[in-house]
């Protein structure tokens, strides 16, 4: 299964019937969402989207309007409902919130919707003029239609193309990638990749537009036409983070076999308010993402090391603790083995042989036999807590007995 994108460009009938079916579909997600918490709130129990979706023909009876989306796309909102639902119990998300009229907006057609040359073929909506980019190849499943904020439309195919999955393999090339601010990836082989900072490139036009927006009178006419531009910015902003790391991470796959990176907490990184913004800019956590389902899709390996492992603090080349240094310091002269080493590219090597260590013992990003989170309420040092006690270890104090 693989998800293409496409941007399509419904005439103004086709626009006015995507915004009833993204009405419908939204206001039966809220109204579900709604009838599940008050029912848990009463009685202690859930609803499935199976007692839900039995509610839908009631539903339509009451409020003709429901009639007009096509009936399937009502039926998705609550499965995906649902399925928020099983994200948020099982840790990943937060509790589902209601759907709003203002930003993006986005329906489902589970079936019946097919790709003719340039043409995409809705249900009750019919041929929309699309731009196919790249050829699509195998069969649709599903077709998201979203309107970003920007007024504009897309649609995203999700197509099986009947490949098998490429079994991974650790045997060739090993890179670190140790992520920063400054620089925004540093390899174990010495490569350093700029950050792009796509909001200081455009801070000064957003700024701009911001204020005009500020300055229209609500609910006018005018002042949906600044909102609009200001969205447009923002999606500028996106294209220009998103076409930078798709391009990086496209690269490090191609040229690298096992890619080893560190597993950063950045929800908590970003409650520092000095570098929540240029954090945030950085879009670290999407490019992992990126790297991790384009590394899965080309049979190649994706392997995280725990961020209380002390790459930063390690000589690569003795394997010894080094004194604490500040962030200003970026290259450093080893106490113990006498060479000068650059900070990032230092922890990058050791990021890489961390986790070829754990791939080769067939084990997490955490350590096992060693507690790598620091104890009790305050936060210590990690140079102790860090060291790995597991067989195999360059910092293993066990000793092992043969025979």
């Amino acid at each position: 299964m693989k998800a293409v994108k496409i941007r399509i460009y419904p005439n103004a009938a086709q626009q006015e019937a995507l915004a009833k079916s993204f009405g419908c579909a939204r206001w039966v997600w809220n109204y579900s969402l709604n009838l599940m918490t008050e029912t848990y709130r009463e009685t202690g129990k859930g609803l499935s989207a199976y007692t839900v979706k039995k509610l839908l023909p009631g539903l339509k009876q009451e409020h003709e309007w429901l009639k007009e989306p096509y009936s399937q796309c009502l039926q998705s909102a609550v499965l995906n409902l649902s399925q928020a639902f099983v994200n948020f119990f099982e840790g990943r998300t937060k509790y589902p919130r209601f759907k709003s009229k203002h930003g993006r907006q986005s329906i489902q057609y589970p079936q019946n919707v097919r790709l003719e040359g340039s043409q995409l073929v809705l249900p009750k909506v019919g041929s929309i003029t699309a731009k196919v980019h790249r050829p699509i190849e195998g069969n649709i499943k599903t077709v998201t239609i979203s309107m970003n904020p920007d007024g504009r439309y897309f649609a995203a195919l999700c197509l099986d193309d009947g490949s098998e999955k490429l079994a991974p393999s650790a045997e060739g090339k090993a890179v670190g990638v140790d992520l920063g601010v400054t620089h925004f990836a540093i390899t174990s082989d010495g490569s350093k990749f700029d950050n792009p900072r796509p909001i200081a490139k455009h801070e000064r036009n957003l700024k701009r537009k911001q204020r005009k927006l500020a300055r229209k009178q609500k609910g006018s006419s005018r002042r949906k036409t600044a909102r609009k531009l200001v969205a447009r910015v923002h999606q500028k902003i996106v294209n220009s983070r998103n076409d930078f790391l798709h391009k990086l991470s496209r690269k490090m796959v191609n040229e690298n076999q096992v890619i080893i990176v560190e597993n950063l907490a950045v929800q908590n990184m970003v409650k520092n308010h000095c570098l929540a913004k240029s954090i945030s800019d950085a879009g670290w956590g999407r490019f992992c993402t990126m790297l991790k389902y384009k590394a899965a899709h080309d049979g190649k390996l994706y392997q995280e090391v725990d961020r209380f492992f002390p790459s930063s603090h390690l000589c690569h080349v003795t394997l010894l603790p080094l004194e604490k240094m500040g962030p200003a310091i970026r290259s450093f002269d080893c106490p113990h083995c006498g060479q000068r080493h650059d900070r990032d590219v230092n922890a990058a090597i050791n990021m890489r042989n961390e986790g070829l260590r754990l791939l080769a013992l067939g084990t997490s990003a955490s350590a096992q036999g060693g507690s790598v989170r620091p104890k009790g309420g305050r936060r210590k040092s990690t140079l102790s807590e860090a060291a790995a006690s597991e067989l195999g270890s360059p910092h293993s104090t066990r000793s092992v007995s043969v025979g």
